[in-house]
């Protein structure tokens, strides 16, 4: 696993990378490919959230458990899968609401959500690699504590993120983020499972951007192209 991190991450980062933890997680991950497993994201893919969307630079920061396991589907961004791969039921539950909730959002064709990321949206699963087929299948490996760490610098070191928390998995990291300096938006998973007890109609879009504008911020383009 190469550490190719965009440089303001890095920055900020680099000491996870020498820990012990770090070093296991690897020497695991070593494993699962000698043992023939098959690893999403590709290795290139694994930190595009942080890629893409630069430390100094996120805005808002929706947090998923992890990866897709099916074929082609990961890409390194939770909720988002490659064009031209079916749009999970979750993500089509999202593109609902935000029709009900962003006056004139059109339904996007597809399920990559880079255009989020470009603009200060970091799209952080809690946990960055599956194995193939096998949800959950690196959990508790490490990751977690990596990622535990990237939500508690986020919190340190800069004010008036946003941080959408949809389900119970998502809200346990609320004692990672101080809440007098940040704003939570939280609600149950869009999953099929919990949609209709309080997803639908939360607004979460909407209420982002009224965050944002409050901090002086742009609002973000919810529209997928």
């Amino acid at each position: 696993m190469a550490i190719d991190l965009e440089p303001s991450w890095l920055e900020v980062l680099q000491n996870e990378f020498e820990k012990p933890y770090m070093v296991k997680l690897r020497e695991f991950l070593k494993e699962e490919k000698q043992n023939g497993a098959r690893i999403y994201p590709k290795n290139a893919d694994i930190f595009n959230a942080f890629n893409k969307t630069p430390f100094n630079k996120v805005k808002v920061v929706i947090l998923g458990q992890d990866p897709y396991p099916g074929d082609h589907q990961a890409h390194g961004l939770s909720f988002s899968v490659q064009k031209g791969i079916a749009i999970p039921k979750s993500l089509q539950n999202i593109y609902k609401e935000l029709v009900t909730d962003i006056p004139g959002f059109t339904k996007p064709a597809h399920g990559n959500l880079e255009e989020w990321a470009s603009q200060g949206v970091l799209l952080l699963n809690a946990t960055l690699t599956v194995r193939a087929g096998e949800s959950a299948s690196h959990q508790k490996k490490g990751w977690e504590v990596f990622t535990d760490e990237v939500i508690r610098k986020l919190s340190e070191q800069k004010k008036g993120i946003v941080f959408i928390l949809w389900g119970n998995y998502a809200q346990s990291k609320l004692s990672l983020i101080d809440q007098t300096k940040h704003h939570i938006i939280k609600s149950v998973h869009p999953s099929p499972l919990s949609v209709e007890r309080g997803f639908y109609g939360s607004k979460p879009f909407s209420k982002a951007n009224e965050y944002l504008v409050q901090e002086g911020e742009t609002p973000i383009d919810w529209q997928i192209h």
